[in-house]
């Protein structure tokens, strides 16, 4: 490791491990872990996450802190985050997104990468003639919806162009579907946009207008926007969760998808979309989309692909009506200069992958977050080492990892363990 760890060991059980990632069947347990130091403690977590701060206005304090947070030397964050500013004309848009992979890194970091560009030009297109106009904001939310899904289905429709579209895939022998995607040794070019189909991500998407008046939050899947702000003539913080969860745990989408597909009871099995999958809106995820022709006659052949189709034949086998799981967001409005929001401030929005909910879930999310604003705001905050001070999502992490106790801390960032015992976690702590 890069941090010089203490010598000082103590042991953890699976009960005090933070988050449902281990329990007791990952023993044997008990299983040391090194008990850090304050300073090394904060060495080893800005180590870790590696944090960042992007300033957009010095002086009204707009800005943006983010983490992407993976304790576990052997395994690879599949959480990416985004924070940028958007070029529209001569006025700068402000992005933000957290990203949740699956099944590998492929797709969301294609997303996370190209996304933004996506929603860039189509708000050009939007403004062309009216730079400087805002529009209404039902106008703003479907051209976001639509960048969204028109991204996602090129995922799918980028490769099926290979062939002349589904139908054309019988004109080819397998032989012949595997030179056109494997073309590794010609560029890569078909084998990369194939590869995109296998994998998939959420997505949680922010967008702010120049002047901070408006925010839209595009959301597919089981990450969070939360709302922060201080409560008039109190001493309180107020926490407005923006966003619904797509997964199995949402019974309104689960209902949703039955109704698309009368007559299939195992469209949803052990609350799971075909009985493989949890989330219920995602980009990618294209067997979940597209006939099992797709699956079998293209993903089949790609190489490296998979080694063991059982797992996927056992979910194709209810695959009759695709698609099963939908691109299309889930978008929200808040105005930001009218009501109480617009005089209370710092106002932070919060945008969190799963990983932070799970480590919130002993102690609360209201509470860990309400305390972490109080904290933050405070004008005697001790300083951490290396300058971290003023991250705000460094230090919501730490608040989530147990704050002030060492010895949690130190069990969530050094326990012995060949396979990670923590969700992959990304914060994104945006002032506005």
């Amino acid at each position: 490791m890069l941090v010089e760890r203490a010598s000082s060991y103590d042991w953890a059980y699976a009960d005090d491990i933070p988050g449902s990632r281990c329990g007791p069947e990952d023993g044997p347990w008990p299983r040391s872990y090194q008990v850090l130091k304050e300073d090394e403690l904060w060495t080893e977590l800005k180590f870790l996450a590696k944090p960042q701060t992007f300033t957009f206005d010095k002086h009204r304090g707009w800005k943006a802190d983010a983490v992407n947070f993976q304790p576990s030397p052997k395994a690879k964050t599949q959480d990416r985050y985004v924070v940028t500013q958007l070029e529209i004309y001569g006025r700068m848009w402000t992005l933000t997104g957290v990203f949740d992979g699956h099944l590998g890194d492929v797709t969301v970091e294609h997303v996370a990468h190209h996304l933004p560009i996506i929603i860039r030009d189509e708000m050009r297109k939007l403004l062309q003639d009216k730079p400087g106009y805002t529009p209404p904001a039902d106008v703003i939310a479907e051209t976001f919806s639509r960048a969204m899904m028109a991204f996602d289905d090129a995922i799918a429709g980028d490769v099926l162009d290979l062939f002349g579209g589904l139908e054309g895939l019988k004109n080819f022998s397998d032989a012949e579907i595997r030179s056109i995607i494997n073309d590794q040794y010609h560029g890569g070019v078909n084998w990369k946009k194939t590869r995109l189909c296998m994998y998939g991500t959420t997505a949680l998407v922010a967008l702010v207008d120049p002047d901070h008046h408006n925010l839209w939050i595009a959301n597919l899947g089981d990450c969070q926007a939360i709302m922060v702000y201080p409560a008039k003539d109190s001493t309180e913080w107020k926490m407005d969760l923006l966003t619904h969860t797509h997964n199995g745990y949402n019974d309104t989408e689960l209902e949703r998808i039955k109704k698309a597909h009368p007559g299939e009871p195992e469209c949803i099995v052990d609350r799971r979309v075909l009985g493989a999958l949890a989330p219920t809106r995602c980009l990618g995820d294209i067997p979940f989309k597209q006939p099992v022709e797709f699956t079998r006659r293209i993903l089949y052949n790609l190489s490296p692909g998979f080694h063991d189709t059982s797992p996927w034949e056992e979910f194709l086998l209810r695959n009759r009506t695709p698609p099963y799981i939908t691109a299309e967001p889930e978008v929200i409005h808040r105005r930001l200069d009218e009501g109480e929001l617009s005089t209370l401030h710092p106002r932070y929005l919060i945008l969190v992958s799963d990983g932070f909910t799970d480590l919130c879930e002993d102690e609360g999310q209201g509470t860990i977050v309400e305390s972490w604003a109080s904290a933050s705001y405070s004008f005697d905050l001790p300083d951490t080492p290396n300058g971290s001070k003023d991250n705000l999502a460094l230090r919501l992490l730490r608040r989530a990892l147990g704050g002030d106790d060492l010895f949690t801390v130190s069990r969530a960032l050094t326990l012995d363990m060949d396979t990670a015992w923590l969700d992959d976690t990304s914060i994104v702590v945006q002032t506005l």
